[in-house]
């Protein structure tokens, strides 16, 4: 038998050039790598919130497209209308945490890759929403998008997660020290947002912790000096959890109420002043469960309050008292104060907000570049002259305490609402050791006496919160073509490979007619 082999025609290694061309410029873009951050995914009081799945791998489309299905939705916040983005999102953001989604949600920061890569994929599905049906087609075949994957492990409840308030405490002047009044500051100190990792809660709370770490330095100055000592104790707490109920406040409630005989929240209370959002705006409000009886501590605060707002320099801040009563319907409180009323404390919370469902106290938004700082020292400086009149109400009717060395320090309130501002501080991300904690405490130490950190864990049997991990992950996207492409070039290879199969079927017949005619051709 004779070789059978044949060697490829002069053409073959132009095609399989042009081939291993076509492989590389589909296959040999490199994948693009970004991290992303998961929508919020919590129980709390036994209701599961947030999003509950953590995979992707789905081909990206945009929201021109009709049919979304199996689909990774790309969206950018701007596309809402200038005017209303903010709000819109914040609405939104709010809506989808109240329920449960089994869609997975990821957010990531903006920068020029994957803007790129949204403009293609917006390219895409605006061919895919054509009027002519030849565009759409076309933009079917010849269109590429990127498929979108991230890691395969599906969340799991964050194992031993704790949540932790700080406490510390200045003693008041004369006589039985556990006989005086006593007025106690709290902020909460956690963020919220949609996404943990994104969550940096500028003015919710940061701004409370900046006025409460302020309110410490100076008080402690004017308690360090037994002339300058008021008689009333103070008492300081950084709670944790105020996202999630005020579990750290309540916590801390009962561990003085129901777990000592003798405490500072047993004893002579005069009032507890809950400090929230006070980083913006032109009003300051004090929300109450229930209105202070007249003659009470609580009463002369928010009298002395109304006198410093209406005193130069604070003319033109306009301040109210909002009366809102605890729901007993409702599974969850909507002010720090409630906690406290809840035990029978006479409490309330300093505010710019005057309605509680601001959507910018639990959103990603709310970043360090949206606050005012001159607006916060403003407001630092009028609840630190009222509590300071209630504090020596004996001494001087005028007394204007923050003048000199005792004067808040603006340069100071914003350097902590800085620090405070610059990492998330959802409470899944906050265990013993952060550094938001460590910090706190320590300047805790420095000032105050008797600091305690109350760390509170979750029931074992029935958790009244359980977070989950897998807040961050990385998603790969791979620029692709669609599905139907692949039916497309299946086509056309099938047609190819039937011209080829016809050519080689008729060529004997179709050689021996060019022959025949080529030999007729010569006879003549």
């Amino acid at each position: 038998m004779g070789n059978s082999s044949t060697q490829p025609g002069p053409g073959a290694p132009r095609m399989m050039e042009v081939i291993l061309l076509l492989a590389l410029f589909l296959y040999g873009i490199p994948a693009l790598e970004f991290p992303v951050y998961r929508m919020q995914q919590y129980s709390l009081e036994g209701h599961t919130h947030g999003c509950r799945s953590v995979q992707v791998n789905a081909e990206s489309r945009t929201l021109e497209v009709e049919i979304l299905t199996r689909r990774c939705v790309l969206m950018r916040i701007t596309e809402f209308s200038v005017e209303r983005w903010s709000r819109e999102f914040v609405e939104r953001e709010m809506e989808i945490l109240r329920n449960e989604t089994l869609f997975p949600v990821y957010f990531a920061v903006e920068n020029k890759e994957l803007l790129d890569m949204y403009e293609d994929t917006r390219s895409v599905s605006l061919s895919l929403t054509s009027a002519s049906a030849w565009e759409v087609l076309f933009g079917m075949v010849m269109g590429s998008g990127f498929q979108m994957t991230t890691n395969e492990v599906q969340s799991k409840p964050i194992v031993h997660p704790v949540i932790v308030t700080l406490e510390g405490q200045l003693t008041g002047r004369g006589g039985d020290v556990a006989e005086l009044p006593s007025v106690v500051i709290v902020a909460h100190y956690d963020s919220f947002g949609a996404a943990p990792y994104l969550a940096y809660g500028a003015d919710s709370n940061g701004s409370g912790v900046s006025v409460l770490l302020e309110m410490v330095r100076l008080f402690h100055l004017l308690y360090s000096d037994w002339r300058t000592q008021p008689r009333y104790n103070m008492v300081f707490a950084l709670t944790g959890g105020g996202k999630f109920n005020y579990h750290g406040s309540k916590r801390w409630i009962e561990e003085h109420l129901d777990h000592s005989e003798t405490s500072i929240l047993h004893e002579n209370v005069a009032f507890v002043l809950c400090l929230d959002t006070l980083a913006n705006g032109d009003s300051l409000h004090l929300h109450v469960s229930r209105p202070p009886p007249e003659g009470s501590a609580q009463w002369e605060f928010l009298r002395q309050l109304q006198t410093v707002t209406q005193s130069p320099p604070f003319v033109g801040l306009n301040f109210s008292l909002v009366h809102k009563k605890i729901n007993l319907g409702e599974n969850f409180l909507v002010w720090e104060h409630e906690q406290f009323s809840w035990r029978r404390l006479p409490a309330f919370t300093a505010s710019h907000l005057r309605s509680h469902k601001s959507g910018m106290r639990k959103s990603i938004l709310d970043t360090r570049a949206r606050v005012d700082i001159t607006r916060l020292r403003r407001n630092t400086e009028v609840l630190y002259e009222a509590l300071g009149r209630v504090l020596y109400s004996g001494t001087a009717k005028n007394l204007q305490i923050f003048t000199g060395a005792l004067s808040v320090d603006e340069e100071r309130l914003s350097a902590i609402l800085d620090w405070l501002a610059s990492q998330p501080r959802a409470a899944q991300l906050l265990d013993r050791t952060h550094p938001i904690l460590s910090t706190a405490e320590h300047l805790f130490k420095r000032h105050l006496k008797g600091v305690r950190r109350h760390v509170f864990k979750p029931d074992e049997g029935q958790p009244d919160f359980v977070f989950y991990d897998q807040m961050k992950q990385t998603m790969t996207s791979h620029r692709v073509k669609p599905a139907v492409f692949d039916l497309f070039m299946a086509v056309i290879i099938a047609a190819y490979l039937g011209l080829i199969h016809q050519a080689i079927q008729n060529f004997g017949p179709a050689y021996n007619r060019f022959v025949h005619l080529i030999a007729k051709q010569k006879r003549k």
